[in-house]
């Protein structure tokens, strides 16, 4: 599967799950991870895919592939803070805030405005 083919098929799944259609999102989204197992963006639209559709041990076992993929991004972060705070796990809920919080930071810094020209 080409890089566009992958994209292609992950926005699809994206639109089908916004038509309601959760079910044929999860299976174009296995399909991605399948095809295409380091793909960090399949991972993590699978694990948001499951997490709004309450399937909470989906959910949190996409969210660790895309994590292992890429730790500290402030979205899979955030994903994961999310999954386990609906788990019941408040301490690791923080956890993964805090890591969150910590990327934002890392991307504050690294883009910061240009003093005097409000960009």
């Amino acid at each position: 599967m080409t890089d566009d083919e992958l994209q292609t098929l992950i926005e699809d799944a994206t639109a089908d799950y916004a038509c309601g259609e959760g079910e044929a999102a999860l299976a174009k989204l296995g399909q991605a991870t399948a095809a295409a197992p380091e793909s960090f963006e399949a991972w993590h639209a699978l694990a948001e895919v499951n997490f709004s559709l309450r399937r909470l041990p989906a959910a949190l076992q996409a969210a660790d592939r895309a994590h292992a993929l890429r730790p500290t991004d402030l979205f899979i972060n955030t994903t994961l803070s999310r999954i386990w705070m609906e788990s019941g796990d408040k301490a690791k809920a923080e956890h993964y805030g805090a890591q969150a919080k910590i990327g934002s930071w890392r991307e504050q810094l690294q883009n910061p405005e240009k003093p005097g020209t409000g960009i």
